[in-house]
């Protein structure tokens, strides 16, 4: 049985979705009975892919995006959720994110799919950190290096592909919508050198946007098989080579 609680697209966003839940129960039990809210900041959290599961579970979240129909999307779905009353969405931007939001005021901060589009992926990281509490925990998504590099190859792009390998934003070309893309390593680096414990690296999307949607649409049981498939190789390093996106979790001490 799917869960109720998973994001949409639930295929590509259940691994991150699992290693979220997770950290936010851990937070939960270590504030002790008193603590069963938490205040999350989703920074781009756009229409509330993760936003409004995160409010289904009792917990107060602040969505950060520039789009004004993003938000305006937002507040439909945690309507349609029944969680507008925990639901918060501000139009702003990272570079700004102090203008719209305080600082050391959230137990997690989400920063998915935003350090691909910052000038300063390092200031981007420092910036987040500073909305947390003490001991607070950040999810950090973004676009991995190696997964455009096969996409690249396999569509048969090969100078494509090349130039992601070889280009310091792991950039393809003129025609490329990502600006940026990391390693599972840089990725690490960046967090570490702000001043958080790097917790456990993990693969998405490592088969997701490989497989023909046919096939999944075709074959009796396949969409589930594939989940599974994805769950037990994002832990692995030797698959985060490869993978669409790299998630880190990471924590004040």
């Amino acid at each position: 049985m799917s869960d109720p609680l998973r994001p949409r697209a639930s295929l590509r966003t259940a691994v991150v979705w699992e290693v979220l839940r997770d950290a936010l129960d851990r937070r939960v039990k270590a504030a002790g009975p008193d603590g069963g809210v938490l205040d999350v900041l989703d920074t781009g959290g756009g229409s509330g892919h993760f936003a409004v599961p995160v409010a289904a579970l009792g917990h107060r979240v602040t969505v950060v995006d520039p789009s004004p129909n993003a938000l305006f999307a937002l507040e439909r779905r945690a309507a349609e959720a029944g969680v507008a009353e925990r639901v918060r969405g501000v139009q702003g931007d990272a570079h700004g994110l102090f203008d719209v939001v305080d600082r050391g005021a959230y137990d997690v901060v989400l920063c998915h799919g935003v350090l691909e589009y910052v000038d300063d992926p390092a200031e981007g990281v420092r910036n987040v950190i500073e909305a947390l509490r003490p001991a607070g925990t950040l999810s950090l998504l973004a676009a991995g290096l190696g997964g455009a590099v096969l996409s690249r190859a396999l569509a048969g792009h090969f100078a494509e592909a090349r130039q992601v390998l070889t280009d310091p934003a792991g950039h393809w070309g003129a025609g490329d919508p990502m600006p940026r893309r990391f390693t599972a390593e840089q990725l690490t680096e960046l967090v570490t050198a702000a001043g958080l414990e790097a917790g456990a690296v993990h693969g998405v999307r490592v088969f997701a946007d490989l497989v023909p949607g046919v096939l999944l649409d075709a074959e009796p049981g396949a969409r589930e098989a594939l989940a599974q498939l994805e769950a037990a190789a994002a832990a692995l390093p030797a698959f985060h080579s490869v993978a669409t996106q790299l998630h880190v979790l990471a924590e004040r001490g």
